[in-house]
């Protein structure tokens, strides 16, 4: 293959792999816009954080990026499997529960660091039974926003690229636009915008890792299940916890503030050595 075809096939994976992120987003869109406006479900959860629009928008995502990772990832690139980050079941179970492990410890230490600053918990009167039910609630909830994203920026965005213009190029371009996608949130800031950019490049290695995708979603679900857990906002998302509130500490730029954990510096440490704990391991698969 010559130098200019072969600049040419790595322009066109990118290309695929942009277009992919693209047509998933409108797709998804578009066809959740349109159950919610047939079902009429554009109601809350109760006062979960979870509303149903969320939980219907997760589903379209996830059939709308699934029939696109094989469309345009298996048929047309023809990428593997393991470029995909499929893995056997028993492989990707096991990467799910390392990858969850993993997400829980490096929140658990960005919370922890907060205590430092002043932030804490308050009882607010409720039962620990009420507050069981609602963590086990939200553990089955927040599963298919997770893996939706991972479908979305990591499996064939991030695995696509990667073939086209190596694996750290990939991760640091994905990572960006999965920052992007948040620009919507509440009480966004610039060091949230960087946090979060961070964050795809930890669950970036983590696709990379042993289990894939699955190990990936692990990670994400770990990571947003423990802060909403905490009772502290996700992504600047607040979630009504019973019987603990979540009061963060001064100074924002340190704690996050209203954004939550994820829009301070202590999550930058803690996400950074997340990061550095997946790079230290050398468990990355090789393509196949």
């Amino acid at each position: 293959m010559s130098g200019a075809t072969s600049a040419r096939s790595r322009v066109g994976v990118v290309a695929w792999s942009l277009a992919f992120m693209v047509l998933g987003y409108v797709g998804m869109v578009a066809t959740s816009q349109w159950l919610l406006g047939s079902i009429g479900a554009a109601r809350p959860c109760g006062r979960l954080g979870v509303g149903w629009a969320t939980l219907v928008q997760a589903g379209t995502g996830i059939l709308v990026y699934g029939l696109l990772t094989w469309a345009m990832g298996r048929r047309a690139l023809g990428l593997t499997a393991g470029e995909l980050g499929w893995c056997p079941p028993a492989e990707g179970g096991r990467g799910f529960l390392r990858g969850a492990g993993l997400g829980v410890g490096v929140a658990v230490v960005a919370l922890a660091l907060g205590l430092i600053t002043g932030s804490g918990w308050r009882l607010d009167g409720g039962s620990v039974g009420s507050y069981l039910g609602r963590l086990g609630l939200l553990a089955v909830l927040l599963l298919p926003p997770a893996f939706m994203e991972e479908l979305a920026f990591r499996g064939l965005a991030v695995g696509g690229m990667a073939r086209g213009i190596g694996r750290p190029a990939a991760i640091v371009i994905t990572s960006v636009l999965f920052a992007g996608a948040h620009w919507a949130n509440p009480d966004l800031t610039v060091l949230a915008m960087g946090n979060i950019a961070l964050a795809g490049m930890f669950l970036a290695l983590a696709f990379f890792s042993q289990g894939g995708i699955g190990t990936a979603t692990g990670a994400h679900w770990g990571w947003n299940l423990a802060l909403a857990g905490s009772a502290a906002p996700v992504s600047g998302l607040p979630f009504d916890i019973p019987w603990l509130d979540f009061q963060p500490g001064e100074p924002g730029w340190l704690t996050g503030g209203a954004f939550g954990p994820e829009g301070g510096l202590l999550a930058t440490v803690a996400l950074m050595a997340g990061a550095i704990f997946l790079i230290r391991r050398h468990d990355f698969r090789e393509e196949r």
